[in-house]
């Protein structure tokens, strides 16, 4: 498949004029930078919107993906759920939504993320994926409750060879509807990234879905990060149609769900208290939905691997 015939940023430009002009429905603050750039709030002196938190999970994914709020029968306390679908979900999730780019000086760092990354290239995923973009106006989310340092600002736009007055930073910490949002929005992603890096042919997945509960808002940064992950993690459901035999989808299917990691079963917060907050510390394969489902449009056939665990989202989400 050619990535290159879609533009995320080409899509995200509509999603973006949209949040700026309506900033005050969706109860985001916009400011001008002194570079030039575009400042937007979503949750750090304003209290965002569940709306917000939509519109910025689909600008996450480039505007390739479509992101929905919907009632829940997860369990009798966890009513409420996030499902994301794409038919470009490759792109829509590995080249724009994918939390990749490392941004960092002094005591700030963030992981950056939306369709910025596809112009910047500073990941080499964008080598494997032979994908390139262009575009004038950019976005980038930082999941971050703090504004950046001047340094990475002009980082940004320099990197992305764009006019400063061009580029959005969307800020949405943990704690904000706008944070919870769209990290419970990457359980697609999540699951494309784990495929990617088990080696799944990924170039032949031609759709994806997918869903996770969606917890109630933390008092701290910590929690925060801890119920959303374990939303993903124990919670998350992942449903893909690709172009694959049956003998391909078999080699695959269970190296993709959270169950295989060294680290699952217990909630993140306490994973990442035992290795001292060192994020990086937790084996990699822990980040992955619960159970996925991968169908073939060759055979017909589908397969499945993993499963739920409910006690443990319930446990993460309401015993803090």
């Amino acid at each position: 498949m050619d990535f290159n015939r879609l533009s995320v940023n080409k899509y995200s430009e509509c999603i973006i004029d949209d949040l700026i002009i309506n900033n005050e429905k969706y109860s985001i603050i916009v400011k001008k930078d002194k570079s030039g750039a575009w400042i937007v709030d979503c949750g750090i002196e304003c209290p965002g919107s569940i709306e917000a938190g939509l519109k910025v999970s689909e600008l996450c994914m480039g505007g390739l993906g479509n992101v929905n709020l919907n009632y829940s029968s997860f369990s009798k306390n966890i009513i409420w759920n996030i499902s994301v679908f794409s038919s470009h979900p490759v792109v829509a999730c590995l080249a724009s939504q994918y939390a990749g780019w490392n941004l960092k000086h002094e005591k700030f760092f963030s992981l950056g993320s939306g369709p910025a990354r596809a112009l910047a290239h500073r990941e080499d995923i964008f080598k494997e994926l032979n994908y390139t973009d262009q575009g004038k106006k950019t976005a980038i989310i930082l999941e971050v409750n703090t504004q950046p340092p001047e340094e990475i600002i002009k980082k940004i736009f320099n990197d992305c060879k764009v006019d400063p007055t061009c580029l959005y930073i969307f800020l949405t910490p943990t704690t904000s509807i706008v944070g919870n949002i769209q990290v419970c929005s990457r359980v697609l992603e999540v699951g494309l990234h784990k495929a990617h890096t088990i080696g799944f042919p990924i170039n032949k997945i031609i759709h994806g879905y997918a869903s996770t509960p969606l917890p109630p808002l933390s008092k701290d940064t910590l929690n925060g990060m801890g119920r959303t992950n374990d939303s993903i993690i124990y919670g998350g459901i992942v449903d893909l149609t690709v172009e694959m035999s049956d003998a391909e989808i078999l080699e695959n299917v269970k190296k993709i769900p959270s169950q295989s990691a060294k680290d699952y079963g217990a909630p993140f917060k306490t994973i990442l208290k035992k290795y001292d907050g060192d994020f990086y510390k937790i084996d990699p394969s822990l980040f992955s939905p619960s159970q996925v489902k991968i169908s073939s449009i060759i055979t017909g056939n589908s397969f499945f691997a993993g499963n739920t665990n409910k006690e443990l989202v319930q446990k993460s989400f309401f015993d803090d």
